[in-house]
């Protein structure tokens, strides 16, 4: 293991070394800001099964839908700018959205889940999803499949692509192109939506759950809501490892970073738009990341859940986070984002290792527990 932490938090370093001696942890990450200063930067283990490459403190790995919150912070940014209304119809920005039933589904029904959009038409080979305007397209002409804003449906890949279009229609950039500039490099965040081959030989691949018996993170009865979504990409095994998969723009889902990468790129929310010299919104714009959206049982997960704007909160079933009022969200097979501004810290977890569970497990739950215990 290496990096540092204050000896306030020794429990947390504790048990991130105890995930990768007995909970299974490959290589991984951990890190934490209070006031915009790092107490916690960790990280340690191997890029590969075999144990014969170290996790170096450049190294970053797919993190799967914790991704989704670096379309959540560009599309906060924009709002603040003035240039996005959140609550303004879709329509607005992307006219050829508003058919089908579409016309007043509004950007904020995006953000969380409600619009009626979780997945594609049909059954999408995975190179087809690397075709942008194909997708986007195939979106646009859908009919929402339940009416729009009574309830979430987790829109797994989707959702990267509906706020992405967005932002595209608005700025001229790709989803990649806008945080790059507009997040990432103001917070140096080394963190990426669509991937240079210059950044290739830092990236571990993920490693699948031994205990899914190869059959992946996600299996589900293909007639159910969520069989339909999750079975909207046909995902060939080891395509998350593959070349076209790290430079594609899939921002949902296709995200690399490392937890100190993807700390820098949320600690601003957590302190009223500042952070690590940088004002990069306004306490206003931060707090449009709190307000709550919709509270049901979500469509496609199965479980109650309350969406902020893009952010989800905690709850009994979901206990990410001790705090009932910080925001956060995860990603399938472990990796953790959590937003605190009751304490004015922001943590995250982030490894190669995949356990078959959609938000989090005992790995990053242990750390948490003795974060706060810390607190």
């Amino acid at each position: 293991m290496s990096g540092f932490y204050n000896d306030r938090f020794s429990k947390v370093q504790e048990e991130f070394e105890r995930n990768l001696s007995e909970r299974g942890d490959i290589g991984a990450s951990f890190a934490c800001t209070i006031d915009g200063e790092f107490v916690i930067d960790l990280w340690g283990g191997y890029k590969d099964v075999d144990k014969s490459q170290p996790w170096e403190e450049d190294t970053i790995c797919n993190v799967y839908s914790t991704s989704k919150t670096m379309t959540f912070i560009s599309a906060l940014v924009l709002a603040d700018r003035g240039e996005l209304d959140l609550h303004a119809p879709v329509a607005k920005y992307w006219p050829e959205f508003g058919v089908n039933g579409k016309k007043n589904i509004r950007v904020s029904q995006i953000l969380c889940h409600a619009a009626g959009l979780p997945g594609m038409s049909r059954v999408f080979e995975l190179e087809e999803m690397y075709d942008w305007d194909s997708v986007c397209d195939d979106l646009a002409a859908q009919s929402p499949w339940w009416e729009p804003g009574t309830q979430s449906g987790y829109h797994a890949t989707t959702q990267g692509f509906l706020i992405g279009e967005i932002i595209r229609r608005i700025t001229g950039q790709s989803m990649g192109n806008f945080f790059r500039e507009n997040v990432a490099e103001p917070m140096q965040a080394d963190f990426h939506i669509g991937m240079d081959p210059s950044v290739f030989p830092r990236v571990s691949d993920l490693h699948p759950d031994p205990a899914s018996g190869g059959g992946g993170l996600l299996q589900t009865d293909p007639d159910t809501m969520a069989g339909r979504v999750f079975g909207s990409t046909h995902m060939p095994e080891g395509s998350v490892n593959s070349e076209a998969w790290r430079m594609a723009e899939l921002p949902a889902v296709n995200g690399h970073g490392n937890a100190r990468s993807v700390v820098r790129a949320q600690t601003a929310l957590a302190n009223d738009g500042y952070a690590f010299g940088v004002q990069l919104l306004s306490a206003q714009g931060c707090a449009r990341a709190r307000e709550v959206q919709i509270e049901s049982t979500d469509a496609v997960l199965g479980f109650p859940i309350k969406f902020a704007m893009g952010y989800a909160y905690g709850n009994p079933m979901l206990p990410i986070t001790p705090n009932a009022n910080a925001i956060w969200w995860a990603g399938a097979g472990g990796s953790t984002i959590v937003i605190d501004e009751d304490h004015r810290m922001c943590f995250s977890y982030v490894m190669n290792q995949t356990k078959a569970a959609m938000v989090g497990d005992e790995r990053s739950g242990k750390m948490t527990e003795a974060l706060y215990a810390a607190l």
